[in-house]
């Protein structure tokens, strides 16, 4: 019986992928805010299905939960991070940072690399980025990473995924000896639960997305498949379940580790 943790995971592709892997017979843990849909969850399969209830956007709840992990599951074979959550209006959190920013890159910077050991002892531990791997390194923000000027609810997200691909390379470098597999995935324009605080404009564009969308069964499917057989090299990214490389300007190492260094000097004061 494999262990799997789901962030997000109460709804979309992350439900999804819970349900799948609790009809299989893995013990499933998911991670979210919505403590009605956690609990239809949890009750849905037995002593498999766990829910934890926890707001992402706070650093100090992240870092609760991942020692309740580490405490409860010594070996965990996949992290899929899922958890996002668009706002289209800039705001920060109780703990003083930009939300978007905590809640799409600091909490899966945070989970990836603090649970890190329980996957090292997993068979084939894996690491699934639900994201948007690819785009250019003008995506991010690189001046005002927490958008305290100008602030767009798109831009935001979409330096999220940019900020993500740059996690990927910099787990990668860090751990050069290390068996957990770091994937990179985009599962293309998907009919979500598409979670967040809109703008009337914008959310027009989200109902659009919701009866549009490819649907989920068919955007998690790949998902599944990296799951079950981690990619051969320490990192890798998939866009609709079609491989793209991870060399170049957009997953430039340099930036990584320059990325790398500010989020762990931010951490550390927090």
């Amino acid at each position: 019986m494999k262990t799997i943790v789901i962030t997000g995971g109460t709804a979309g592709i992350g439900r999804y992928l819970a349900d799948t892997y609790v009809r299989r017979g893995d013990r499933v843990v998911v991670i979210g805010r919505n403590t009605v849909a956690g609990k239809k969850f949890q009750e849905s399969g037995g002593e498999r299905s766990h829910f934890i209830e926890a707001d992402l956007d706070l650093l100090s709840r992240n870092r609760e939960v991942i020692d309740e992990l580490r405490g409860a599951y010594p070996v965990i074979d996949a992290v899929v991070l899922c958890a996002r959550f668009y706002r289209s209006f800039r705001t920060e959190t109780a703990e003083g940072i930009e939300a978007t920013f905590a809640h799409f890159y600091l909490s899966r910077f945070l989970f990836g690399h603090d649970l890190r050991e329980s996957l090292e002892r997993a068979d084939s531990p894996v690491i699934v980025n639900v994201a948007g791997p690819g785009s250019d390194l003008s995506a991010a923000n690189w001046k005002d990473l927490q958008f305290t000027r100008h602030y767009s609810g798109g831009a935001a997200l979409g330096q999220g995924g940019k900020l993500n691909d740059l996690l990927g390379v910099s787990f990668a470098e860090r751990y050069p000896q290390g068996r957990t597999r770091y994937v990179l995935v985009h599962p293309g324009v998907t009919a979500t639960s598409q979670a967040g605080e809109y703008d009337p404009g914008t959310l027009v564009m989200v109902e659009g997305l919701r009866r549009y969308g490819k649907p989920i069964p068919v955007a998690a499917e790949p998902i599944i498949e990296l799951i079950d057989s981690p990619p051969s090299t320490p990192l890798s990214a998939y866009v609709e379940g079609r491989p793209i490389p991870v060399r170049g300007r957009p997953f430039d190492p340099e930036a990584a580790r320059s990325l790398d260094e500010y989020t762990r000097t931010l951490l550390a004061g927090r």
